[in-house]
């Protein structure tokens, strides 16, 4: 188990690197300095990060420029017709029908709320144990107005659903852990990282199971919760650090 715990730690302090940031979907919000820009596109580059990471970082650059460099602004001020520039942008499944929801909404919620943060944290109370109260009750928020496409909600998942919330977990990852190291942007102070689970994607998901961190068969949210688990044994306060390690040795092909 030390020895597993160290193999782990010298991970993470080779992947949790600033030139991490150069080859992963999260250079996107890294564009930005303001809340709201890296809010926004954190959000969307996480729904969209499935396929190979250059043509993720291709597709949310081109989401960039449509919004004009500037995308709170363009949420809370554009008008309708603004919105037909974007009925050509697609990723994969990701069509049209979804990026004008994805508008909708943001453009509402950013015209009452200062912070995409609190549609999470008003979810979570400061004793519950792990985040998925806040992402079964973004969910249901995300898709409250009553244009709500249902097509959409394939691509926000739920634990309802008993889906690992891959991409979700990853955004929460990326707004909440903080340390010096400056991959993780840190900006939420209402979730604590303690609170965070691991996003499982196929490198992790690999990677955990030859470590014997793993045992559960399918993937999906009981694996999620397992795996978050095992890892709290190492650091109960960032346990999701550990994303770094799994992942970076996943990739590398160690």
């Amino acid at each position: 188990m030390d020895n597993l715990k160290e193999l782990l730690d010298s991970k993470v302090l080779q992947f949790n690197q600033i030139d991490f940031i150069a080859d992963d979907p999260i250079q996107i919000p890294h564009q930005f300095s303001k809340l709201q820009d890296i809010e926004i596109m954190a959000f969307w580059t996480s729904m969209l990060a499935w396929g190979q990471r250059k043509t993720i970082i291709n597709k949310c650059n081109e989401l960039v420029e449509l919004m004009g460099g500037a995308p709170h602004d363009f949420m809370v001020n554009h008008q309708e017709k603004d919105r037909e520039n974007f009925l050509s942008f697609k990723h994969r499944t990701f069509q049209a029908t979804d990026t004008l929801y994805f508008l909708e909404f943001f453009q509402q919620y950013y015209q009452q709320h200062q912070s995409l943060e609190m549609a999470f944290a008003k979810h979570l109370q400061s004793t519950d144990e792990h985040i998925g109260p806040a992402l079964i009750g973004f969910h249901e928020d995300f898709f409250s107005l009553p244009d709500a496409p249902h097509r959409t909600k394939k691509h926000i998942a739920t634990p309802k659903r008993k889906s690992s919330c891959k991409r979700l977990n990853m955004f929460l990852r990326w707004m909440v852990r903080q340390d010096k190291k400056g991959v993780d942007f840190g900006l939420w102070k209402n979730i604590k990282p303690a609170q965070l689970l691991m996003p499982l994607d196929v490198h992790v998901d690999r990677v955990a199971r030859k470590l014997g961190l793993l045992q559960r068969k399918q993937t999906d949210w009981l694996s999620v919760l397992e795996l978050t688990t095992a890892l709290r044994k190492f650091d109960s306060t960032d346990p999701v650090k550990y994303d770094f390690a799994l992942f970076g040795m996943g990739v590398v092909g160690e």
